[in-house]
């Protein structure tokens, strides 16, 4: 094994310039962490359309239930407000869903900054792994609040086709004629 090395062979080791790794370092510090908030960020749409469905329906109903009881038909406003309840119980669900992707989404990007600091700051380098840690398990929380209100909305709307109270009730509320009196 021979310990010699041709001068050539060193003179070619250019030291690399340790600003540019850094900056480098900077870049993949703040990519990574920059997926998870895209992915977030789409899953945020995806709940904001169910929330804005899950307040029309709500609207809708207590429109309907106000028209029931104002005409006298109190079963009819008997099974909207049954429907009421369950429509604000998944209101419920989403709204705690969407917290904890909102939470998610400030803690992905508070660790992606840290990460950005942690390079010349080893404690916010931890801190920033605690931070994600943390924000993953809020999109967890997250994404089963939402799958739990999937399988409730599915029960909901079988539940409604199949409460006597909505059939034969005549023409459908959206087209009744209101009374002017």
């Amino acid at each position: 094994m021979s310990v010699f090395r041709p001068a050539h062979e060193n003179a070619l080791a250019i030291p690399k310039a340790p600003f540019m790794t850094d900056i480098a370092r900077l870049f993949q510090a703040f990519l990574a962490p920059a997926l998870f908030v895209s992915a977030t960020a789409l899953l945020i749409l995806s709940i904001n359309v169910r929330l804005m469905g899950i307040v029309s329906r709500l609207r809708q109903f207590v429109h309907a239930k106000h028209d029931a009881a104002r005409n006298n038909r109190a079963q009819e406003a008997e099974a909207y407000t049954a429907q009421i309840g369950l429509i604000e119980q998944r209101a419920e669900m989403i709204r705690r869903c969407f917290l904890l992707v909102l939470i998610s989404l400030a803690g992905t990007i508070v660790a992606c900054l840290l990460l950005g600091v942690g390079l010349y700051w080893k404690e916010a380098a931890a801190a920033a792994v605690v931070v994600f840690v943390l924000a993953m398990i809020c999109l967890l929380g997250g994404t089963f609040y939402y799958i739990r209100e999937v399988v409730v909305a599915l029960s909901s709307v079988h539940n409604e086709a199949c409460d006597a109270r909505f059939m034969d009730l005549g023409t459908p509320s959206g087209i009744r004629r209101h009374d002017p009196l």
